[in-house]
């Protein structure tokens, strides 16, 4: 189901099987809404789930009427790992998605489950879930992007302490640190942050949020005088587009912007 056509089908749509797991896929006011549903008692994603992952990122990247997409778990973690045979292409696939990308982190995320959020844009994560890297314990290393990611987003002597020792991190610490990026104290709480993101998100114009990501993603691997000059070309771009003139008029005639994402 691509997220145009389920504007046409009933919400909660899911593509299932009993031994490999289900993505549960909505879409409402632009919003793209994925939610993982896990074979079995563990929370593992399954290739079959990847699969289905890999198609709908295609889809949102590709439909003109998603704007962003929202990613979450259905049961009491949000993922605590991949089964042998996930495609190795599945989490840069998320974070390469020009549309801005949310996990709604519902519990644990461990492994490559964490790998999996961290290539989103924004975390909210409600306050009992738990964050852990723990390969190393087994022998491994992780191999969908940790070792780049983590970093990046609490520093390298963090990042090295998580992985090396494999310790849990709390909601709060990983709120604290930089990894979590909304807090929620409960599952009703989470919707309601989920909610309010979202429509922050949606509200604003879908073109300058795609540039927004493009600029602050490629400016890690520039220098700053390389990050600037990309931001300045992305400005000149923005300028040419209907979304900036009809941002100017609808401040001018102070009133709510109708952007179209062109």
């Amino acid at each position: 189901m691509t997220p145009r056509s389920a504007k046409k089908a009933r919400p909660r749509r899911a593509a299932r099987s009993a031994s490999a797991g289900a993505i549960e896929v909505s879409f409402a006011s632009g919003c793209v809404s994925a939610t993982l549903r896990f074979p079995g008692a563990r929370a593992i994603l399954t290739p079959a789930m990847a699969v289905r992952l890999l198609e709908l990122f295609e889809h949102v990247e590709d439909d003109d009427s998603a704007c962003m997409l929202a990613l979450t778990g259905a049961g009491a973690a949000f993922c605590t790992g991949f089964d042998a045979g996930v495609d190795p292409r599945l989490v840069e696939s998320l974070a390469v998605l020009s549309r801005p990308t949310v996990a709604i982190i519902n519990g644990d995320a461990f492994d490559e489950g964490l790998e999996l959020a961290m290539a989103a844009d924004i975390r909210v994560a409600i306050s009992s879930a738990r964050f852990a890297i723990t390969q190393v314990k087994r022998g491994a290393m992780p191999h969908f992007g940790a070792t780049q990611r983590l970093p990046r987003l609490i520093g390298a002597a963090n990042a090295l302490r998580l992985m090396l020792t494999g310790t849990a991190l709390g909601a709060d610490d990983a709120m604290r640190s930089g990894l979590v990026t909304y807090l929620a104290g409960s599952r009703a709480d989470l919707a309601s942050v989920s909610a309010r993101v979202a429509e922050a998100i949606l509200s604003r114009a879908p073109l300058a949020a795609r540039l927004v990501k493009d600029a602050v993603l490629k400016g890690y691997d520039m220098t700053l005088d390389q990050g600037i000059r990309l931001e300045e070309d992305l400005y000149a771009l923005l300028q040419t587009t209907s979304d900036r003139a009809e941002g100017v008029r609808a401040f001018l005639e102070k009133r709510k912007p109708l952007f179209r994402g062109a």
